[in-house]
């Protein structure tokens, strides 16, 4: 049976803010299609707002339009498919917004992040069993954002866009574990693998960031290194574990790093999404030091370094998508660190918004005053 449901629509991308002003994001009331044998419906308990739907609404990575806006949430099954059956009405569930089918080259090789039957679907604002399950209220087709569309009171997903999560944790703050902790966790302990003493700085220390940070921290990081365009986030660097923090535009900066390390990081995690990061990043690691990004800069923008120093510094560049994480074994380790105290994930959540306060908050994220708002329906 077809619900209605609350949800938050985007129409057009690359409009500038104030967004408060503008409207850009409207809250409509949608239809959700009955769900395919392989999709189950969510009731969202709680939405982030991530820097990764700020760039679709500004365009710097532009997606299709109209669509429900929304990839990090967290929620309960309401109905399942007659093929969902490891899955029941009444779980607690996390999303993640690079869904896996099992059956792809990619999958089969266990990096379920870039199941490339996903990416197909994605790349049309459609779910892997083809088509939208959103309608607006004169019938047309709405896209689903990375196949979750959480902006929402109720959410068609694919079976593979949730892990079944502990049902005693918060669960609209847990939303937070589908996106920016597997991004910045992932990225220090899955892609980086970084070990015992090692050095790492983190560049870029937004949400993403400070998971970065606590990543690397709970990895064992003797010296962990904060850096931020912007010194307001210095401090909460600090507070999540990091040992030291600059900012990015010091023009010192390589000097104080290299003097503290003694000669560079072993690694650097560039979780900012520019291209100045990540040429900061690449002159801050030691010669057989590995810079890991996981930051998505526009489309279009191109990296450059000098070929001979990664040869003869024997330097490595590794792109991490989704924290190199593996979903069903991730989001249930990162959440049992964080009920050890290991990984206070809950310092990162500044307030909880309504519907009506979604344009406003965005600004807000937009100018770099908050780290997560989560919305709850």
């Amino acid at each position: 049976m077809s619900i209605k449901s609350r949800a938050v629509v985007i129409r057009e991308c690359g409009v500038p803010g104030p967004y408060a002003e503008r409207k850009l994001l409207s809250v409509e009331e949608v239809t959700l299609l009955p769900p395919l044998a392989n999709e189950l419906v969510v009731k969202i308990a709680g939405a982030g707002l991530c820097h990764s739907d700020l760039s679709v609404m500004n365009a710097t990575r532009p997606r299709p339009m109209p669509m429900v806006l929304g990839h990090e949430g967290a929620g309960v099954v309401e109905e399942v498919g007659p093929s969902v059956t490891d899955i029941q009405v009444g779980d607690h569930v996390v999303f993640q917004f690079s869904a896996s089918c099992g059956r792809c080259r990619s999958c089969l090789e266990g990096r379920p992040q870039i199941c490339s039957t996903h990416r197909k679907a994605t790349a049309t604002n459609e779910l892997m069993g083809g088509g939208s399950r959103i309608r607006d209220a004169e019938g047309n087709v709405l896209g689903h954002h990375t196949g979750v569309s959480c902006f929402s009171e109720y959410a068609v997903v694919d079976r593979g866009s949730v892990v079944v999560v502990d049902p005693t944790i918060p669960l609209a703050d847990a939303a937070l574990f589908g996106c920016a902790v597997m991004t910045g966790v992932g990225a220090a302990t899955n892609t980086a693998r970084i070990r015992t003493g090692d050095s790492v700085a983190v560049i870029g220390l937004g949400g993403v960031g400070l998971n970065g940070v606590m990543g690397a921290k709970v990895a064992g990081a003797d010296q962990v290194i904060g850096i931020d365009i912007d010194e307001r986030k210095l401090a909460k660097a600090i507070d999540v574990g990091a040992t030291h923090s600059f900012v990015a535009n010091d023009p010192d900066l390589l000097e104080k790093v290299r003097d503290l390390t003694s000669g560079g990081v072993d690694f650097a995690i560039e979780l900012a999404g520019a291209i100045g990061a990540m040429r900061t990043a690449y002159n801050l690691v030691r010669r057989g030091g590995s810079v890991v990004t996981a930051g998505l800069s526009p489309a279009g923008q191109d990296f450059s370094f000098e070929h001979a120093t990664l040869v003869a510094e024997e330097k490595s560049i590794l792109g991490s998508y989704m924290g190199s994480c593996v979903p069903v074994r991730d989001i249930p380790r990162f959440i049992s660190l964080q009920q050890q105290g290991r990984l206070p994930v809950e310092k990162l959540v500044d307030e909880h918004i309504t519907f009506d306060q979604i344009n406003e908050a965005f600004d807000r994220l937009d100018r770099g005053e908050v780290v997560r708002q989560i919305l709850v329906p």
